[in-house]
């Protein structure tokens, strides 16, 4: 929200009072206090009739400073809360009559008493700082209150995140409301809206409110990120963090580590898509049609109209086309299925659970006790209240089962049409809940899952989130369009969504609305198959490849089996992301944080931490991507390149700018026909360029994301030494590029298309004479 006009006027109408210098200084064990009056003070008579506010700093962790600032202390705290870590650390101080120093971890905090100022340091590094503007409270015309922060941003700075957002990846110059709404990928409306930014410097921002936050990113003031919140206090954390990578951890510490999604969801989803007519012949059809065509499939997606229209949810098949569905989910998990079913937070009218949910008080009601009710989507639908424990009880028990019958998964669809004039079951703030709402509905289904499949088991499709909603994997980026131009705006939403600390992350196969091209179905196959989770679907017309050409089956099939060959590499960057944060697919700038050239690139991202994907967005076929430093190797061909440059080429549908970073070891498995195999058994640890004296590192999982095997490997000269630790396993290491090797110290060796494979057995120490 802008509060001034230009850079010397206020708008009219407000009143902005920012402190002008420190008073005074309380230091307690866990918190340094200020207290700064909005005037300077030059005798007894100014410290009447003026506000003045309170800066509170502490650390919840290490490296992370929380701010906490105030006019009036008195207002009621209203909940939710983001559940986050909030337990404080002891404080180390220094205090002096200029200034006040603490430190958290490598993040020093300088205190300046008058002027008033704070500067945030990590090392010898500033990070970032605020100015006597850079807290203050503001009236409103009507009298309505604000708290206002401000941080001061530097040249060659720039500044990422904010949720899932399809507007231009660098946030610079943007203006940015974080209210969860349907808008689709085309606008600047969000599903997921995260109020916590990624700065290029090594810092992140939190703001630690559920309700609307409006960020004005360089826009308001170009040299400034400004976010307000209404009321009389804001709060916010500053995490810091050796590398982008670093304050993401620091971040998912914060607020909630991903949990690890089962292997099998890696694999191709197909849906029945939202409007077509289908019944079950429609559905073993598609099924039967891909096994004839070998093309791996994983998972199958039953949308919306499983249910009978005008009773969404009733959590019941419509029977007049699934009349037997027990026995349907039966036919089809022995064909080795998984299976989804599409879900909503919301009730319709119609529904037979509407009455017994409305009498129950298990929906959101009016403040004169009726339910409240609309006809958008659904006619007279209520929502379900999350915040009533009967009701999630209730809700789950209707979910429970369909588990029973053989679902194993939901589409947690929805939950941003969220009302703001109701009552909560627990009073909740309406403002505050309507964000926190998608937390809450996907937080109680995920939590069902782990309860009745296993942890290892549990896994939901979202489509909305908030903070904290990383931990329930996985999401998608919602309804896009069948154009090249949605397909890049879909990437950019994923890119940003991976910088507010979402690990996983998927979009519909050639666009949800209309129908794509078969030119621009296969060149989207190839960007879904490469993403972390996969999935065709669409919105009036089928998705399954042979409607497009017989070469968009050619397509899907070479890349579900190549996907599948990845899965001990894609597995292993999961566990990592469980273990760190480290997004799976990542934008350049997490691994190429040094090389500035990477920091604006939002037409490709890094697949785990060796695999570069530039996805072609046009009828040409041609590829334009760039290469950081180093020697590059085309995973397809094999080809060796050097980077530092741009690239331009033309690629066919069975290939794309796919390259494999320096000193990379890549754990590549043995089954091509699905995701969910013994990942560590007869797996390969392709090395590529390794460089003299850089140790290349990498592990195998099994299947539940426990670690089977590690392998280090050190080139010096011509020789590269290599330790492995494979207990009890059959697996082979394969130099990528080489046509022959002088010797080996160990194991059987032969040449491949690809390279010198040696193949081994059992942990080993082995020396190979290039």
């Amino acid at each position: 929200m802008k509060f001034t006009d230009g850079f010397w006027l206020t708008k009219e109408g407000f009143d902005i009072q920012h402190p002008r210098n420190v008073r005074d200084v309380v230091i307690n064990e866990n918190t340094v206090t200020l207290y700064a009056p909005c005037k300077d003070i030059q005798h007894r008579g100014d410290t009447l009739n003026l506000p003045s506010l309170t800066i509170q700093l502490s650390s919840p962790m290490k490296n992370v400073i929380k701010v906490k600032a105030w006019h009036h202390k008195g207002t009621r705290t209203q909940s939710p809360e983001f559940d986050i870590k909030n337990e404080l650390l002891p404080l180390e101080c220094e205090q002096n009559e200029e200034q006040t120093i603490l430190n958290s971890g490598n993040v020093s905090v300088n205190i300046q008493h008058k002027p008033f100022k704070i500067t945030f340091t990590q090392g010898n590094q500033v990070l970032t700082s605020i100015d006597s503007k850079g807290v203050a409270w503001i009236k409103g015309p009507e009298k309505e209150s604000y708290m206002r922060g401000q941080l001061n941003i530097g040249v060659g700075e720039y500044l990422y995140g904010l949720g899932e957002r399809f507007t231009p990846f660098v946030k610079n110059g943007q203006i940015v409301d974080t209210w969860n709404e349907d808008g689709g990928t085309s606008s600047e409306q969000s599903y997921k809206n995260i109020p916590f930014f990624l700065s290029n410097k090594g810092y992140g921002v939190l703001v630690n409110h559920p309700e609307k936050v409006s960020f004005e990113i360089a826009s308001e003031a170009v040299s400034k990120t400004q976010f307000s919140v209404e009321g009389e206090c804001i709060e916010y954390f500053l995490i810091g963090g050796e590398t982008p990578k670093d304050v993401l951890t620091n971040y998912t510490e914060l607020t909630g580590k991903p949990a690890l999604p089962p292997a099998w969801s890696y694999g191709l989803w197909l849906t029945t898509s939202f409007t077509t007519d289908y019944n079950e012949e429609t559905v073993t059809h598609f099924v039967d049609g891909m096994a004839e065509r070998d093309i791996p499939l994983s998972v199958f997606h039953f949308d919306c109209f499983w249910m009978k229209e005008f009773e969404w949810c009733n959590f019941e098949w419509d029977k007049d086309a699934f009349p037997e569905p027990e026995a349907m989910l039966k036919r089809l998990k022995d064909k080795g299925l998984k299976i989804c079913v599409w879900i909503n937070p919301y009730i319709a009218e119609k529904s037979k659970l509407f009455d017994e949910a409305a009498e129950n008080g298990y929906l959101l009601k009016k403040a004169n006790g009726d339910v409240w009710q609309w006809d958008l989507w659904q006619a007279g639908m209520g929502v379900v209240d999350f915040t009533n424990p009967a009701a999630c009880e209730w809700y789950c028990g209707k979910l429970k089962g369909l588990l029973d019958m053989g679902v194993d998964s939901f589409k947690t669809d929805f939950g941003e049409r969220i009302p703001i004039d109701v009552v909560y079951y627990d009073g909740s703030d309406p403002q505050r809940m309507h964000n926190y709402y998608a937390y809450l509905y996907n937080k109680v289904v995920f939590d069902l899952l782990e309860e009745e499949k296993g942890k290892q088991e549990a896994v939901v499709f979202a489509r909305s989130a908030a903070v904290g909603s990383q931990q329930f994997p996985v999401h998608w980026g919602g309804d896009c369009n069948a154009t090249y131009e949605s397909m890049a705006e879909s990437l950019r939403g994923g890119l940003s969504l991976s910088l507010s600390g979402f690990g996983y992350w998927s979009h519909d196969i050639g666009g949800f609305e209309n129908t794509a091209s078969p030119d621009l179905f296969k060149r989207w196959l190839a960007f879904g198959l490469l993403s972390s989770h996969s999935r065709l679907h669409g919105s009036s017309s089928y998705r399954v490849p042979w409607l497009f050409d017989e070469e968009a089956v050619d397509v899907t099939k070479h890349f579900s089996k190549l996907k599948n060959r990845l899965m001990p590499y894609l597995y292993s960057a999961s566990v990592e992301n469980h273990n760190t944060g480290v997004p799976v697919m990542r934008p350049m700038l997490l691994e190429f944080a040094e090389d500035p050239n990477t920091h604006v690139l939002d037409r490709q991202y890094m697949l785990g931490n060796s695999l570069l994907v530039a996805p072609i967005m046009n009828e040409e076929g041609v590829g334009s991507y760039y290469l950081p430093q180093g020697k590059w190797t085309h995973y397809l061909t094999k080809e060796v390149v050097d980077g530092g440059t741009w690239r331009t080429e033309n690629y066919d549908y069975l290939s794309l700018p796919l390259f494999i970073k320096e000193n990379s070891i890549l754990a590549i498995g043995h089954d091509d026909d699905r995701p969910d195999y013994e990942f560590a058994n007869n797996v390969t640890f392709e090395l590529y360029q390794l460089q003299d004296n850089q140790q290349a590192t990498a592990f195998v999982t099994d299947i539940n994301g426990n670690i089977k095997g590690e392998i280090k490997a050190v080139k010096q000269n011509n020789s590269i030494h290599i330790e492995t630790s494979m207990e009890g396993l059959t697996y082979s290491i394969l130099l990528a590029g080489y046509e022959n090797i002088a010797s080996a110290s160990a194991g059987e060796v032969d040449s491949s298309r690809d390279g010198v494979r040696v193949n081994l057995n059992g942990s080993q120490k082995l020396d190979i004479t290039l």
